[in-house]
């Protein structure tokens, strides 16, 4: 045993050798060599070396030189801070309820304004233009910074989390929706910002790729537009990494060499309610986890402070202890003083006790972790600026509630929202802010002097990066929409060829492909369903993006479909990962505004699998304005027949009719899905509305007729219109309002009641939601002017004179249709899908749901029973003919087999 730890003494000495010689360069390669060997000799490494010591990962000597004046640096984070905290204590003193945050932006303040002084580039003088998302609970630190710059009003800081107040308000958290000169993307929602931020700089990649943006060396081909991509910062807690899409899409970013990509992450080792990894050590947790991705790993641990100490540390003895400490143990020092800290570094170490005597006690509590430093996030942010073949995460130990003595790292921290009369006064004193003790009292905000030299150093950095930040301008060229005549093969078809909604769609896509103003900026996207939508059809004509290319000749080169891969492909193929299709729809519904480009994304997916695994998602896209169509594949509960429970959609309309801009549709026909497509790229593209479209689409096919010429598109838009009407005089009369994929359905019935002698009035139901959506703009209006004479909505206008009874039939629930219900003029019988689906195919899931063409003639003839159109005799023969058991147990309450 003695002669190993002889030998691995000299190995250690060669190796210092080696670095000394050759540099980390030369170390990286001949433990790379050595690794070889081990796996030659049948060696295996039971510990993959996916950590480094737990001090900063750039020394001292490879620290570059501070570009900047820190004493003067460190008045404006003062007064930023200052500022942060007087917006929630000012609405504290209000007790208004709205609440706020402080400890996060104390916490991070420093690594930010780094950032805004000496990084983030604005976008002019010659410079590209960084996208930033910063932490949501650290907007009021940035709301600050931008009252400094003359960009917000002190009214505007008095009302935050008062959007609603005179003056103008902020929202609490980076909301563009809310403020779209502003704030660049939302990130409210704790984990979806790093998808984002992801998906953000690929789409940037896409487009240089693409040939439609510059590269950062301002070179590219004849059709590129706008300024060059920048690089993508990206502010998150280390609490937040939890949240599954934070780690769940890193592997991405390096697989596609993201090199303009930085994720920070701030580790001041606190959740909302105490330690992230008490037991643990989250900054060496996430280091693993993201070397083992591929990542460039830069660590921010310790401030200058430390730099001497760990000079001294020539036997590694205090690395020894920092590797040992738990976060638990690091959050309680934060709040210890300097002679208690000390004991506990020390623990009876004779070698530590010695180091840690050159400082005092003031010393030991003065010593700053490395979020706290300004010259160790410099080094950093410097290096991932060069950093280039992967992207880059940045790990910084910071302080949550920094220099706020009540609050600093305590497990209440996050709840810190208010401070007594005299702790403001001690802040203010503290932070050097020069109000009165008064004001101070009342948290007043400070801001110096126009000429005063923070404000002028302020301004001169921002003017030499290229401008303020955060700010999202659009300027986007309109777009026209197609002629329909594009879609002349759906409109008027040649033959009555059995085809899927699904497939007019992709014959849409392809159309639009190919279109010499409009194919360039069409983003076909997939999450690895591509065969099962019929858009494999598209690999060859548009390509999959792939910033590697192809670089195997695939399995299927010689069909006539092959699995085609380019550096240049336009379709974005996901994987099986909605959050990242998801967040790709963001990037390229958002680059309007993010490049100025008008690229119009189609993201088709099981309905199912939309809105509900990522409504948050979504959600998100209608805060950020996104602009584009979701295609909710595969859609209806009985439609998808053999899939069951998991698969079977018969709710995402309702869904979908949640969010505030989502223009949805519920097509049955190609010549309806032609005429919502085109209309949504003349509301998004050219009338530049912040509106998005969910278009639900089928996989069963029938004949689509031609689209009849007393049909309006205007019509088909506003929801509702008649297909075909069959009246005869004298007799009952029947309105069927069909949707979607059950219009056969619907045919079916009307030729079993027509046979009966009963009249049938056909209804193409396009969208119940812009219906009952038309109903509630309608009655507000009535409501708040009911002087004025009063305003009909569509359905009511729609249906007006009509006499008989009227039955709805959709593949959704029940709830769907019924807000339209109130402006039918005559009884009403609502057919949908409630319950949970089953494995079956279509024609028993039709029966098991009631939603069959007998059960919808069934509900025909009750209701004209029921108002005395029909008699009992002809009822009952009628209904016996239909062969539909009268005591068929309730789909909706269907229990286990």
């Amino acid at each position: 045993m003695q002669q190993i730890e002889q030998d691995i003494r000299e190995w250690r000495a060669a190796l210092a050798d080696v670095a000394r010689e050759w540099g980390d360069d030369g170390v990286q390669a001949l433990l790379a060599a050595l690794n070889g060997e081990a796996v030659k000799l049948g060696v295996t490494l039971h510990s993959a070396p996916l950590n480094t010591p737990y001090v900063n990962t750039i020394p001292p000597r490879e620290q570059p030189v501070y570009p900047g004046d820190l004493e003067i640096e460190k008045r404006i984070e003062n007064i930023n801070r200052w500022n942060a905290m007087a917006m929630v204590l000012q609405a504290a003193d209000r007790d208004l309820g709205v609440g706020g945050h402080i400890a996060t932006y104390a916490s991070c303040a420093t690594m930010l304004e780094v950032g805004f002084n000496h990084v983030f580039r604005g976008g002019t003088a010659g410079q590209p233009v960084d996208l930033v998302l910063p932490q949501p609970h650290a907007a009021p630190g940035i709301y600050a910074r931008a009252f400094l710059e003359g960009r917000l009003s002190a009214d505007m800081l008095g009302n935050y989390r008062q959007e609603l107040g005179e003056g103008g308000g902020l929202p609490a958290y980076p909301h563009p929706r809310s403020m779209p000169s502003f704030w660049q993307l939302p990130n409210a929602s704790m984990g979806l910002s790093t998808p984002a931020a992801i998906y953000q700089a690929r789409f940037a990649n896409y487009l240089e790729h693409r040939g439609l943006k510059p590269k950062a060396s301002g070179k590219a081909n004849g059709k590129a537009n706008g300024k060059a991509n920048g690089k993508v910062w990206c502010f998150i807690g280390d609490g937040e990494s939890d949240e599954p899409e934070v780690l769940g899409t890193i592997n991405m970013a390096s697989r596609e060499n993201l090199d303009n990509l930085v994720l920070v992450v701030n580790c001041n080792l606190q959740r909302l309610d105490g330690p992230v990894r008490g037991n643990g050590k989250i900054i060496q947790e996430l280091e693993r986890a993201f070397r083992g991705a591929d990542w460039e790993v830069i660590k921010v641990i310790w401030g200058s402070g430390w730099d001497g100490l760990l000079a001294q540390d020539h036997d590694g003895v205090l690395k020894k202890r920092m590797d040992e400490c738990l976060d638990g143990d690091y959050q309680r020092y934060s709040v210890l003083p300097g002679k208690v800290q000390r004991e506990h570094w020390v623990e009876g170490n004779p070698a530590l006790e010695r180091m840690m005597n050159t400082l005092t006690d003031e010393e030991i509590r003065e010593i700053k972790r490395g979020g706290q430093d300004p010259k160790k996030i410099y080094a950093a942010y410097a290096r991932a600026m060069a950093v280039t073949g992967k992207p880059t995460v940045i790990l910084i130990k910071t302080v949550k509630g920094d220099g706020i003595a009540t609050a600093q790292g305590t497990n209440t921290a996050h709840q810190k929202k208010n401070f007594s009369a005299d702790e403001r006064v001690l802040l203010a004193r503290t932070l050097g802010i020069p109000l009165s003790d008064a004001d101070a009292r009342r948290a007043m905000f400070y801001r110096p002097a126009d000429d005063s030299a923070e404000l002028v150093y302020l301004r001169q950095r921002r003017a030499s990066l290229g401008g303020y930040l955060p700010t999202r301008t659009v300027s986007c060229p309109r777009i026209a929409p197609p002629d329909l005549q594009l879609f002349e093969s759906l409109i008027h078809p040649a033959t009555d060829r059995a085809l899927s909604t699904t497939m007019a769609m992709v014959r849409i896509l392809s159309l639009l492909l190919r279109d010499p103003q409009l194919g360039q900026y069409v983003v076909p996207i997939v999450p690895d369903e591509a065969r099962t939508f019929g858009m494999d059809g598209l690999f060859k004509v548009a390509g999959i993006y792939s910033p590697a290319g192809q670089k195997y000749t695939p399995v299927d080169a010689d069909t006539l479909l092959p699995y085609r891969e380019s550096r240049d492909g336009q379709i974005l193929q996901e994987g099986i990962c909605e959050t990242g299709a998801l967040a790709s729809f963001m990037a390229a519904g958002t680059a309007y505004a993010m490049h100025g480009l008008p690229m119009i994304p189609f993201y088709i997916f099981y309905s199912m699998f939309g809105f509900q695994r990522v409504g948050d998602m979504i959600w998100s896209c209608g805060d950020a304005l996104c602009r584009g169509f979701l295609l909710g594949g595969t859609a209806g509960r009985t439609t998808l027949n053999g899939e069951g429970i998991q698969h079977q959609d018969g709710h995402s309309h309702i869904l979908a009719s949640t969010v505030p801009n989502m223009i949805c549709y519920d097509p049955a026909f190609a010549f309806e899905v032609a005429v919502i497509v085109r209309d949504g790229i003349r509301r998004m593209y050219h009338a530049q509305e912040d509106v998005m479209y969910y278009l639900t689409l089928y996989n069963a096919t029938y004949p689509m007729p031609e689209m009849p010429a007393h049909v309006a598109e205007a019509d088909i838009l506003r929801g509702a219109y008649c297909l075909s009407r069959q009246e005869i005089e004298a007799r009952p009369l029947v309105h069927l309002l069909i949707s979607g994929a059950l219009m056969q359905e619907g045919r079916n019935a009307l030729e079993r009641l027509q046979a009966a002698g009963i009249g049938v009035c056909l209804w193409s139901v396009t969208s119940y939601v812009e219906l009952a959506r038309d109903v509630q703009r309608v009655e507000r209006n009535n409501r708040l002017q009911p002087l004025s004479p009063r305003q009909a909505p569509w359905i009511e206008t729609l249906f007006a004179g009509e006499r008989g009874v009227f039955v709805i039939a959709s593949d959704y629930q029940k709830s769907l249709s019924a807000s339209i219900i109130p402006f039918l003029p005559g009884p009403v019988e609502v057919l949908g899908t409630d319950g949970y689906g089953l494995s079956e195919d279509r024609p028993d899931l039709r029966r098991h749901f009631e939603v069959s063409a007998g059960f919808i003639v069934q509900a025909a003839l009750s209701a004209l029973y029921r108002q005395g159109d029909l008699d009992a005799g002809v009822l009952t023969a009628l209904v016996a003919s239909l062969d539909l058991p009268a005591d068929k147990p309730d789909p909706a309450l269907r229990q286990a087999c």
